[in-house]
């Protein structure tokens, strides 16, 4: 069907509204084509319209000649930004700061809290990093619609709208002071704000490591709101790689016991595909602003502007790590951002350590032959060995790694060489590994069999130590043979998972 003249300039509005949007950088919605504009949403389509209210600015302004225009706080001290008392909507919050030299030590130390209406609780509590979109406590440039860090300076233009009273304070938690603190907070004021008009909320959690078998908890709250937002910043504390981008989101509405919400992957929360295949990037709604590979970090944030998650009596928001059973050894921070009713629950308390938290050195079992080790030597008559990383999942593995066989069929036999310091007897140790798709395997020396490994089990588990007996081992070379036995009827496999052996007196 043709269409009309009027359904054209109707679209062509609807056009011109999405183009502006982004520059605008405020409201949470703009009008539709052909409705009245609504007063207060801090977009273009309403600015004809007279307000009732004015606009109140807190900043750091010199209060007396000779002084800068900045604010100072010692190590240790909390100053008051903002202590406005009637009934109005943060409308716009700008922030700088010259000691950029030493901004991971600040940014990440720097809390920011919100109390609206006299709580005594903060709605907001997040490091000031964080909360204005940037991980780790690092500066990059980069433009949202809510939330920007553009040459040198914070921005923010969420909506925070109170009924009798704002709060805003800043503590430092540092051990130093913070010499030159500017900033700008703009306060449209009205007799009071609409009727319905929800809290601003933003919470800070970390932790570091990540619990293997629990995915990691952006949000916990009851009340009735919607869930408008998601910052990320999380780093491999073991192993190498960022292979827990492949957890999911999983988002419980009203305490559902099925996730209404249930992603794809991390990465594509965050707007982006195959690990952030072509780097770093910002659009209104979605961004990464850190892809380090070489030092396994991710940074992103995720507004959900145009589809936020409303709830009636509770929200609960995890985030998986890892592909399997949340197994990833990492160091995750998150910041969520929401709107709710009060009296909301009271946060959890802040992380006794905010800064940067360095990966650590590779598991080491003392006196371990390693089996994917050049030393041991490994060879199969059937099948395919490689080496396996293992460290993000539970840091139990020797090493970090494992010897993988794979492909094998019963009866093909896997070699390994271990040497020993002097001729004599020795206790035999065993390491493997067992999971779901694992086959049975059965240990010889010298014609002798030693015991037979059961592979099969319901999750990927280390065995620790398992005891082969008394062996008595020529100084040098000595071969172990492991030969492929059959698997447990429940198993789907017949992989072979072997950490390494040990020499004991």
């Amino acid at each position: 069907m043709p269409r009309t003249r009027s359904a054209l300039a109707s679209a062509a509005a609807r056009l011109l509204a999405a183009l502006v949007l982004p520059i605008v950088a405020a409201g949470p919605s703009i009008a539709a084509a052909g409705e009245p504009p609504q007063v207060g949403l801090g977009n273009l389509a309403g600015l004809f319209l007279q307000r009732d209210g004015s606009l109140i600015q807190y900043s750091s302004h010199a209060r007396e000649a000779g002084q800068i225009d900045a604010w100072e706080i010692g190590p240790g001290k909390t100053v008051t930004l903002v202590d406005h008392h009637g009934a109005g909507i943060v409308r716009r919050w700008w922030m700088t700061m010259i000691q950029y030299e030493e901004i991971e030590l600040l940014f990440r130390r720097l809390i920011i809290r919100c109390y609206w209406d006299g709580e005594s609780d903060p709605s907001v509590e997040a490091p000031l990093s964080d909360f204005f979109g940037l991980g780790f406590g690092e500066w990059h440039d980069y433009a949202s619609l809510p939330v920007s860090a553009t040459s040198g300076g914070f921005n923010c233009g969420w909506p925070m709208p109170f009924h009798k009273s704002a709060r805003i304070t800043v503590e430092n938690r540092t051990h130093a002071a913070v010499n030159a603190l500017y900033f700008n907070v703009g306060i449209e004021t009205m007799n009071d704000v609409p009727a319905g008009s929800l809290y601003f909320h933003a919470q800070f959690r970390r932790i570091a490591p990540t619990r293997r078998g629990e995915p990691v908890t952006v949000l916990e709250t009851v009340g009735s709101g919607q869930y408008v937002g998601t910052v990320l910043s999380a780093r491999t504390l073991r192993g190498t790689g960022l292979r827990f981008l492949e957890g999911n989101e999983e988002v419980y509405v009203d305490g559902e016991q099925k996730p209404s919400v249930m992603g794809t992957g991390t990465e594509d929360y965050f707007g982006s595909g195959i690990y952030g295949l072509t780097g770093t990037f910002d659009s209104p709604n979605h961004g990464i602003t850190v892809l380090d590979t070489e030092r396994n970090r991710f940074s992103g944030y995720r507004w959900h502007i145009d589809d936020p998650i409303p709830f009636k009596k509770s929200l609960k928001f995890l985030l998986q790590h890892g592909q399997y059973q949340n197994e990833s050894v990492a160091d995750y921070a998150t910041l969520a951002v929401w709107y709710q009713t009060h009296p909301h629950p009271k946060f959890p308390p802040l992380p006794a350590e905010l800064g940067s938290i360095e990966p650590s050195a590779a598991f080491q079992i003392p006196g371990m032959i390693e089996a994917e080790s050049p030393e041991a030597r490994a060879s199969a008559s059937g099948g395919t060995l490689q080496t396996m990383d293992m460290a993000e999942y539970d840091g139990s593995w020797s090493g970090d790694a494992q010897l993988s066989w794979r492909d094998a069929e019963v009866g093909d036999r896997l070699t390994l060489t271990i040497v020993a310091p002097e001729t004599k007897e020795y206790s035999l140790e065993g390491y493997f590994t067992r999971s779901a798709d694992y086959g049975d395997v059965r240990v010889l020396l010298a014609g002798r069999e030693l015991a037979v490994i059961r592979g099969y089990a319901t999750a990927g588990v280390p065995t620790g130590a398992i005891r082969l007996g008394r062996v008595h081992l020529k100084k040098g070379e000595n071969f172990l043979f492991l030969e492929l036995a059959g698997k447990d009827a429940r198993a789907t496999g017949y992989l072979v998972g072997i950490d390494g052996f040990r020499l004991g007196p």
